[in-house]
């Protein structure tokens, strides 16, 4: 192309608009005309390259400008302004297709909504239109402000001392420890970490509250410190006198999971939930036990609430709340809807790019899964409940007002639920912070620092972190203006060094201190915080700001009050000028060391500003704004002093007495529920908490100290010895003969005694439905391969898992010659059903397990899903099938499990479609395709055929990973949810022709990978199904600990 003038205009005057008008300029009317006279330039930098990222144009423009060769420097500049161009039009493309998206599901919700109402046969009346969804009371003080109306709640106060209860919290990703946290570490290391734990420490202060258990992942990698393996650590012991036991306090305890030699960002980690959640489920086990040992007067004493933080911990809260049948709560910290969101704004991945970096969907689900099992939804701020909450299906605001109107007035809801949201603003340790009112030797310290100390005056110690800070000023005594963050592009640091480099007077007046984390080297960080860093350093340059902006590389958690204190000598000013902020941490602790605050006007400081009123709130995409607030806060001493005061006054309402007080009330008005058995649970001799190889470890160890310190033991600890040696042989002999005993019905099951279970889940049918000539091979196989090994034999258990009821079970079982009593537990309709063949019969029938059927009745509304799963199966994009696509099969159905038969599976709708549906509509269940596609059961919320598994550990002490789970290549809809965790599983190849996975979800959603681990040394795969074959892998299994 000859001449490329119009070109270089073009990019010159892209990049001489800066960075904040290309970001603010939305696509507007074309403008072809300026003055009369056609302005390409204009239009193209206005109408085409609009919101285009400026930091690769300007890398771009950088090579461009440095190639000497006219002709190349010509070609380079034409190539550059096609891919701008290009860019502008996948921009476009993905604008509008995000547009598209957002219709049709508000379109969707506001169906839902509608259809809901219309099902709950009575009106609102006026109180109930007008409830508010937070209930914040709007009155003069700034402490009513933030407190929300409990006048129907008993406040937690020092009356329920005698109380002991247990707390869970779980916070997966990052790393945590109780000190030295090295926040900002990588993006995982961040905020939250920080919060768990001083919550956990802040819980196990208050009254009645007797032990907390912070959950977190074992990392035991040379990667990182190797305080991260260890399985324990202490936060801080019980301080009440009377509260004292060997087991009270704040704990971290850390389950390993996953690949044990690895540190995996939070992104990783989605495949080895379920394994967390096993391991996380025996140790409160026997942690519950132990606490009834020492307060609960031999009884287990049961978490009183689980509480998820974050996707991944709310997922895993999810699993273990429905496998303990206790409360869950659960806290966002920060939303993947709403990070999905943002990042389709800025059109530079498209959604599936997206989802493959982030494992958005996975996260979203997990979200929605968190939504459907939350009692309990605490967050920071209101805007989060009605921006950010509200885009999810298992949570409509005006439905949840709806709901929660009737369920006060006793008004049936037909099975409809919403979580309750409670705003709750984070607490903040208070203990270190010394307020230091104005007076005249209050510089003493920073004079001393600067060499302007009195003659002959006594030296003070001063933070090294000031030192550290000082050598980057050339005037020390100028306030100085503080901002704490990541070096993120969302925290808006860049705008903020613009503000202040093209301001004289804001520069002449104060220092810049900028705190972004800790670095050893830019080039080995994430590419965004690395870019951050790159353009502030090139900023400070461009603006020539050496000796006027600090940014020292490293600073210690216990640097950070000394950071805010001096910023507070100086007179300076705290700033947060993110683009969105959840909720702001950093405001508290700075308006608690007397710092004036200047903070983005979207998110949380909105609120924070409401109660402390110790500052200004500024738009973070002016740059004016942010300079202005600043001038005038360090300007007017008298403003600067007032805001000062105000923070010290309100800085109570963010204490952690105050939120946690808050924090127990809220909970205690949660329905408070915990395993409880109808039937009584036998006392044994041995108990069974206590494994075989328990028993035979006890053996060994006492062998190898009998034969080191045989001489030690002399004439009295020899006898000790043998009577113990002798004890542990006599709990063996009982454990073994009591295996052989067959119990007679309407007994204890036999389950409760063995040491390993089998557990056949084989989904191998035929294109009826029913069970094919396969899965009859398979069941005798895996039986008589279990009976080729006689010693483990003796100890082995057998459990049929199957979406059959119970009398088509048993008529399967017949027909291939299988005595049913040959099981000991056959879980039944996909997991609503539990049997135990032998012990547990009603006039010389099976009868279920009415503990588990008292387990999973939680949230179950069958008549309402009834109605609901009928009019959405039977209308296809607004209108009604000629014919409906499923019939329900009352025979196969039961008080837990609606079953239907599928006629036409080209008109049935995907599980991930229909269970979106359902959540807009406040319905919360577990549905699945199973029997090869052949039937659709739905189930309540609580069951699946992996929840019972845990069921049974939870009831009769069969830990999971003694489990052995035997699958088919495929299956139902919930295959995925059997394959990974502590047990083992054995995945038979070929043997199931057809499964019913093709339903489970959609292009677009989560991917297997993101749900089960590729590779995992709990799993083993066969393609040989031969007795002996299954009897080797079985053994081979069994010498694996993941």
């Amino acid at each position: 192309m000859a001449g490329n003038e119009w070109i270089n205009g073009y990019l010159e005057a892209i990049l001489s608009t800066g960075a904040s008008t290309i970001e603010e300029q939305k696509p507007a009317q074309v403008t072809l005309r300026d003055g009369g006279h056609f302005n390409p330039t204009k239009y193209f930098v206005e109408e085409v390259v609009a919101s285009v990222d400026e930091s690769d144009l300007y890398r771009t423009w950088i090579k461009v400008v440095a190639t000497r060769n006219t002709r190349e420097r010509s070609s380079r500049l034409e190539n550059m302004c096609w891919r701008i161009w290009h860019l502008a039009r996948k921009k476009k493309q993905l604008e509008w297709e995000e547009v598209q998206r957002v219709t049709n599901r508000r379109w969707e919700r506001e169906q839902g909504r509608r259809e809901a109402t219309e099902d709950l046969s009575e009106d609102l009346s006026e109180g109930e239109k007008g409830d508010n969804i937070v209930e914040m009371v709007q009155s003069e003080t700034p402490r009513k402000k933030f407190q929300r109306q409990v006048s129907n709640l008993e406040v937690w106060s020092d009356d329920k001392k005698e109380k002991k209860l247990y707390i869970v919290l779980i916070s997966l990703h990052g790393l945590v420890r109780g000190e030295n946290m090295e926040l900002g570490r990588d993006s995982d290391t961040g905020g939250q970490i920080k919060y768990v734990v001083e919550l956990a420490r802040a819980l196990a202060k208050m009254p009645g509250v007797y032990r907390v258990d912070l959950f977190t992942r074992q990392i035991s990698s040379p990667e990182v410190d190797w305080s991260y393996g260890e399985p324990t650590e202490m936060l801080t012991a019980g301080d009440d006198d009377d509260n004292i036991g060997e087991s009270s306090g704040a704990y971290i305890i850390r389950i390993p999971f996953g690949p044990r030699d690895k540190y995996l960002p939070k992104e990783l980690l989605w495949p080895y939930v379920q394994e967390f959640v096993d391991g996380a489920l025996t140790h409160i086990l026997n942690m519950s036990k132990a606490l009834g040992e020492q307060v609960g007067g031999g009884q287990p004493v049961w978490p009183y609430v689980i509480h998820g933080h974050y996707a991944d911990a709310g997922d895993s809260a999810a699993i273990l709340s429905g496998a303990l049948n206790v409360p869950m709560v659960l806290t966002g910290h920060s939303l993947g809807r709403n990070k999905l969101e943002q990042l389709l704004k800025q059109g530079r991945q498209s959604k599936e790019d997206i989802n493959s970096t982030y494992k958005m969907m996975r996260r979203i689900e997990a979200e929605e899964l968190s939504l459907d099992a939350a009692e309990l939804v605490i967050t920071s701020t209101k805007q989060e409940i009605e921006e950010q909450w509200g885009l999810y299906d298992g949570f409509d605001v005006k439905l949840e007002k709806v709901l929660r109107a009737r369920a006060r007035r006793g008004v049936h809801c037909h099975g409809r639920y919403m979580p309750r949201m409670a705003v709750i603003p984070p607490g903040m340790d208070f203990s270190n912070v010394v307020i230091q009112e104005d007076c005249p030797d209050v510089d003493g310290e920073l004079a001393q620092l600067t060499g302007g100390g009195v003659e002959g005056s006594s030296p003070k110690a001063v933070p090294t972190i000031w030192s550290e800070v000082m050598r980057f000023f050339t005037n020390p005594h100028k306030p100085v203006i503080l901002a704490l963050s990541r070096p993120d592009p969302k925290k808006n640091l860049t705008t903020l060094l613009k503000a202040f480099g093209e301001s004289r007077p804001l520069r002449e007046l104060a220092n810049l201190m900028l705190i972004m984390g800790n670095r050893d080297d830019i080039d080995e960080m994430s590419s965004g915080n690395a870019s951050v860093l790159v353009t502030v350093l090139k900023l400070i340059d461009k603006y020539d700001l050496y000796g006027q902006v600090a940014y020292p590389k490293h600073h210690k958690q216990s640097d950070v009050p000394d950071i805010y204190r001096l910023s507070a000598k100086t007179k300076g000013v705290f700033i947060n000028p993110a683009l969105v902020e959840p909720f702001g941490l950093t405001l508290i602790e700075a308006a608690a060391h007397g710092l004036p605050m200047v903070a983005t006007k979207n998110g949380g400081p909105v609120d924070i500003h409401r109660a402390l009123n110790n500052g200004l709130l500024v738009d973070p995409h002016d740059q004016q704004a942010i300079t202005s607030a600043l001038l005038k806060l360090l300007s007017e001493k008298n403003l600067w002093h007032e805001c000062r005061k105000n923070g010290w006054k309100n800085i109570h309402l963010f204490s952690w007495p105050e939120h946690c007080r808050t924090y127990l009330t809220r909970v205690a008005a949660c329905r408070m529920r915990h395993p409880q058995w109808q039937t009584s649970t036998p006392v044994d001799d041995m108990t069974a908490g206590e494994s075989f190889n328990d028993s035979l470890k006890d053996v060994q160890d006492m062998s190898l100290r009998l034969s080191i310190d045989g001489d030690l033991a002399g004439a009295t600890g020899g006898a000790d010895m043998q009577d113990q040696v002798k004890r542990v042989l006599s709990k063996m002999k009982k454990s073994d003969s009591d295996v052989l005993i067959e119990l007679p019905a309407d007994k204890y099951p036999l389950l409760r005694r063995r040491r390993r279970l089998i557990v056949i889940a084989v989904d191998s049918y035929d294109d009826n439905g029913a069970p094919d000539k396969n899965m009859i091979q398979i069941v005798q196989r895996i039986i008589k391969a279990v009976q080729l090994d006689t010693q483990t034999a003796r100890v082995s258990g057998f459990a049929l898992s199957t979406a059959m009821p119970m009398l088509q079970t048993i008529e399967f079982l017949k027909s291939a010659n299988i005595q049913v009593n040959d099981f000991d537990a056959l879980i039944c309709s996909s997991g609503s059903e539990l049997y135990y063949p032998g012990a547990y019969t009603e006039d010389g029938k099976l009868a279920p397990d009415p503990d588990y059927e008292a387990h999973i009745d939680y949230r179950w509304g069958c008549e309402g899903l009834k109605k609901t799963i009928w009019h959405l199966m039977n209308t296809a994009e607004g209108e009604a099938n000629a014919s409906s696509p499923i019939q329900e099969d009352v025979k196969s159905s039961n008080a837990h499990c609606i079953s239907y038969i599928i006629k036409d599976l080209s008109k049935t709708k995907r599980v991930d479609d229909l269970r979106q549906k359902l959540r807009m509509r406040g319905l919360r269940c577990h549905l699945m395709y199973c029997r090869g596609t052949s039937y659709m059961q739905v189930i309540p919320l609580l069951a699946s055929r992996a929840q019972a598994l845990r069921y049974l550990f939870v009831r009769w002490r069969l830990n999971v990973a003694n489990m052995y789970v035997i699958l088919g290549e495929t299956g139902d809809t919930d295959y995925e949810e059997l394959i990974s965790g502590t047990h083992k599983t054995i995945i038979m190849k070929g043997v199931v022709s057809k499964g019913s996975e093709e339903k489970l979800r959609g292009p677009g959603s989560y991917q297997r990978g993101d749900v089960v681990p590729d590779e995992s040394p709990l799993v083993a795969s066969i393609t040989e199904t031969s007795e002996e074959n299954i009897a080797h892998t079985l053994k081979e299994l069994s010498k694996s600990q993941g």
